[in-house]
């Protein structure tokens, strides 16, 4: 499955008045993986940013002056998205953008051409209700750095989304897979393609105070039950014998 993390920057933030795109960055994940084919792009809008837009991504109209049109990349931007799943933070902003700049070249909007629209902001709101999820604040959360983003950039944002979209959906899973090797995958992560028998996982045994206050929650479980709490009903292992699962999971 092919999927792209797409992130623009703009000059204003509506564009029913007149804003326009000025940089475009794509990321590429196939089968969940980074391909290093990503697609980079600054446009020429053809009027000044807003001030508090250009505070944000720092793109001068000077800068932005020599390079192309939105109309002379429009082909490469819609080969490049050509039915691939977008993964979006804000999704209807940016898509938003992107309909409007098609519109004005006669072109399908973003619907048409690419296989569908993920909105990693609504995810992550479902996901952590109440809290800020913001990219920065996701990038705390996931432990992912963003140090070096002193400036909003597009294909900055997208590498950083990347990462943080794959934590959201995929999170400890992505350390067993890895280790596994580049076995390929078909999109969503199943249970049964990781091998747990493989892994040489290690033994943490209690220790002598842990054990004591194990007996000692059985022993108020016994006395809340007014007998033999289910923990109680099968014999202890001897020294050495190994311990089933659901009991290791009580001590």
């Amino acid at each position: 499955m092919r999927q792209l993390i797409l992130d623009t920057e703009t000059t204003g933030l509506n564009a029913r008045t007149g804003d326009r795109i000025i940089e475009i960055g794509c990321v590429e994940l196939v089968n969940r993986r980074l391909t290093g084919n990503n697609l980079h792009l600054y446009v020429n809008p053809e009027r000044d940013s807003d001030p508090g837009a250009l505070a944000v991504h720092g793109l001068t109209t000077e800068f932005l002056s020599d390079k192309p049109k939105f109309a002379e990349i429009a082909a490469q931007l819609r080969d490049f998205i050509a039915d691939a799943e977008l993964i979006i933070h804000n999704a209807p902003f940016d898509v938003g953008f992107l309909d409007m700049e098609f519109a004005q070249l006669g072109l399908p909007k973003v619907a048409q051409t690419c296989a569908g629209v993920i909105d990693s902001l609504a995810q992550a709101k479902q996901m952590f209700p109440g809290k800020r999820n913001s990219l920065d604040a996701l990038c705390d959360r996931f432990g992912i750095s963003n140090a070096h983003r002193t400036l909003h950039g597009a294909l900055l944002d997208s590498e950083l989304l990347a990462e943080v979209y794959l934590a959201m959906t995929r999170g400890q899973e992505s350390l067993v897979i890895d280790m596994l090797g580049d076995e390929s995958l078909s999109g969503s992560v199943s249970t049964s393609r990781i091998a747990l028998d493989d892994l040489d996982l290690p033994v943490i045994v209690a220790s002598a105070d842990e054990l004591a206050a194990h007996e000692a929650v059985l022993t108020d479980l016994d006395k809340a039950l007014k007998g033999a709490s289910v923990w109680r009903t099968e014999p202890a292992p001897a020294e050495g014998e190994a311990v089933p699962a659901r009991e290791a999971l009580t001590v």
